[in-house]
């Protein structure tokens, strides 16, 4: 499932621009500029969308089924313009009720119209009226607001505070026509209160069925030679990501085998029978052993059955089976599945869609805590353009990105990892050698606390962060480019300490730095890959922005919640610099300040660490309460927030003295926590 939209560039009804540059030089020697959207087709292209071109026959159901926004940009007849000199203007009423069945079924359109728009010959008045929209025959003049003193460049005045618009000031409207619109369409632009005509529409968009249209009174604004101006490429790129289709469903690949499933129903029933005999450590009391017994030799038998289907795993599954029968013969004790664990390699075999079924004894972090047993059927997500990142950049062997099949009760919770480590065994392994993270599940948590917080917040959402969160696939493809830089950010930089410290015994906000060093790093190293046209690239900024504002802060309990005290600083330090905003119960986000908001907080973090290399680690730990209690307010009792001289002098009875909320929700969190609760809670055990 494609998680860009494929934009459609219809060139088939003499249309005065074209997407291919060597056009538009045939049509208009001197000046290809004035016949060309290459460069907008690029900006297109860099943000991750398929851009091809209609050269010819009808726009019919056909050549509409796989697009995701169609563009028609000012058809004329050639007595007016540089044409591609492909078919007529005018569409047929065939074409006509194509294009809006196209739309009305969840389909894109974005129409550029043009001033003086009846002498063109084409038909736009009869295709927009299908919407309820149109375009005058008028030519736009305001000399008080005009572009280079040209009284018809036309400097239009924005008329919404839609996200639509997030991170668009101004634009420049250059011969214009003006449109006509219904009530319920939004209205982008407008012509101000000294033009002729005065408060007139010059870009609306529109809902019609599913799907949406955006239609502009002027081509040329996103011409070769305009699309640099003001703010016409963020336009452009905004109106095109908001009019696109969203790719229905989940990120699951295809339907199962039918067989497979039925054989994992039965290894999972087993399993489901056997883990409420288990005891906290995995083993299984005396009372119950007979009948455990039983079902760990039947499990052992599914184990079996459904191994040919993973030829890649024979290894590992035999191991498997040895294991549980020693764990039987042994009288169902601690059990130890060291052996299968040595043999089970995902981080060698990352390939895009491999299964594999996966059976431990084992414990489930931020879910069950108990070691019983678990069958889990998963499926890698390894597309090309990831693997090829982490072979040229971004190098992380042991990160394995993984989405679920099915699972047992163990995975019912909010857990999202699978790790060597929970696994119950003899003896630790010398070194793990590979981490699972699930990142469907990830994804699907993300969309439904960050929607129901937009929306509580009444957060007004750029139009690729309202597609994102619309996307499981994009959701999921996002959090998988995420997780490979976090993840692989802990053993990189300047580190005083291990950066794996949740290990160690150090009080929690060193573990809130380290997870938010590592998003900070994440947020940063997206940044500067956007730039380099990974179109995920600008996804994970608002991931990461979304999910540390927004889910972190209200997730789980209070008791040494790290990740919720990162969200916590990172709202704190933005607000602070007054990046968001909230006023009037709604939440407001400056979004062309956030990236060197997030890089300005980086810093201090980063500097901390510098610094830290060489203190003291008291000294360190006392650095770091500072830096975090710079922005968010430590617990009115705190013996910490006292300074040096109220801690006692034994490391061990300074960190019992942390409490176990040291910095409280802020009253927005409260509120937020209140509003959100059961949101959060919905996603435990969530399927994508």
């Amino acid at each position: 499932m494609q998680a860009f939209p494929r934009v459609l560039f219809d060139e088939a009804h003499s249309e005065s621009w074209t997407i291919r540059r060597e056009v538009a030089e045939a049509i208009n020697p001197a000046h290809p500029d004035d016949n060309s959207y290459a460069r907008a087709a690029g900006v297109l292209r860099h943000l991750g969308h398929t851009v091809v071109a209609h050269t010819s026959g009808p726009l019919d159901a056909a050549a509409l089924a796989e697009q995701d926004v169609l563009v028609i940009a000012h058809p004329s007849g050639e007595r007016w313009e540089r044409t591609t000199g492909q078919g007529s203007p005018v569409f047929s009423a065939a074409e006509l009720d194509a294009i809006e069945a196209y739309v009305a079924g969840g389909g894109g359109l974005v129409v550029l119209a043009e001033e003086e728009q009846d002498k063109y010959g084409n038909n736009l008045r009869e295709l927009l009226g299908r919407f309820g929209t149109g375009v005058e025959h008028t030519t736009v003049r305001d000399p008080r607001n005009a572009h280079r003193d040209v009284a018809t460049w036309v400097l239009a005045t924005r008329a919404t505070t839609d996200g639509l618009l997030a991170g668009v000031k101004t634009a420049c409207f250059y011969r214009t026509g003006v449109l006509t619109s219904p009530a319920d369409a939004t209205v982008l632009f407008e012509t101000s209160s000294t033009a002729d005509p005065a408060g007139a529409p010059l870009a609306v968009a529109v809902r019609h069925g599913r799907g949406r249209v955006v239609v502009f009174a002027d081509s040329d604004l996103f011409g070769d030679d305009s699309i640099d101006d003001h703010d016409h490429r963020r336009l452009w790129g905004n109106v095109i990501t908001w009019a696109a289709r969203v790719p229905e469903g989940g990120g699951a690949a295809g339907s199962r085998e039918e067989s497979k499933g039925a054989l994992f129903a039965r290894l999972k029933a087993a399993v489901e029978e056997l883990r409420p005999l288990q005891v906290k450590d995995g083993s299984v009391p005396e009372e119950s052993k007979d009948r455990a017994k039983a079902l760990v030799g039947e499990i052992a038998e599914h184990v079996g059955e459904i191994a040919p289907f993973f030829p890649h795993d024979a290894a590992y599954l035999q191991a498997v089976q040895h294991d549980l029968a020693k764990w039987a013969d042994q009288g169902l004790g601690v059990p130890d599945f060291l052996d299968s664990l040595d043999l089970f390699h995902p981080d060698t075999q990352r390939v895009d869609g491999l299964e594999h079924v996966v059976v431990f004894p084992m414990y489930t972090q931020n879910g069950n805590p108990n070691r019983n047993l678990e069958a889990v059927w998963i499926r890698t997500i390894w597309p090309d353009w990831l693997a090829r990142l982490e072979a040229t950049g971004y190098d992380n062997p042991m990160f394995v990105p993984i989405a679920f099949e099915d699972f047992t009760s163990g995975y019912e919770t909010h857990s999202a990892v699978l790790f060597p480590e929970t696994v119950a065994v003899r003896q630790a392994p010398a070194r793990f050698t590979w981490g699972g993270i699930f990142a469907d599940r990830e994804a699907a948590r993300f969309r439904r606390v960050s929607t129901a917080a937009a929306g509580t917040l009444k957060l007004e959402l750029p139009p690729d962060a309202a597609r994102l969160l619309a996307s499981q696939q994009l959701a999921q493809d996002t959090f998988v480019l995420w997780d490979l830089i976090h993840d692989r950010t802990h053993s990189h930089g300047d580190l005083p300490f291990d950066p794996f410290m949740i290990k160690q015994r150090m009080p929690y906000w060193l573990y809130s730095l380290e997870e938010l060093r590592c998003d900070l790093t994440a947020f940063g190293e997206a940044v500067e890959l956007e730039r380099q046209g990974v179109p995920h690239a600008r996804y994970v900024q608002h991931a990461i922005l979304f999910d540390r504002l927004f889910r972190f802060p209200i997730s789980g309990d209070r008791v040494r919640n790290y990740d919720g005290l990162g969200g916590q600083l990172l709202f704190a330090y933005l607000h602070r610099n007054d990046v968001v905003r909230w006023t009037d119960n709604r939440l407001s986000i400056d979004w062309e300040r956030v990236a060197d908001g997030v890089a300005d907080l980086r810093g201090e973090v980063e500097k901390l660490y510098r610094d830290s290399i060489d203190r003291s680690k008291l000294a360190h730990w006392l650095a770091a309460y500072e830096l975090v209690s710079s922005y968010v307010a430590p617990h009115p009792g705190s013996t910490w927030a006292k300074g040096i001289g109220a801690l006692p002098e034994e490391q061990k009875a300074k960190v019992d003295a942390v409490l176990p909320d040291e910095f409280p929700l802020s009253m927005f969190y409260e509120a937020l926590r209140r509003k959100l609760g059961e949101v959060v809670e919905s996603t435990k055990g969530l399927r994508a």
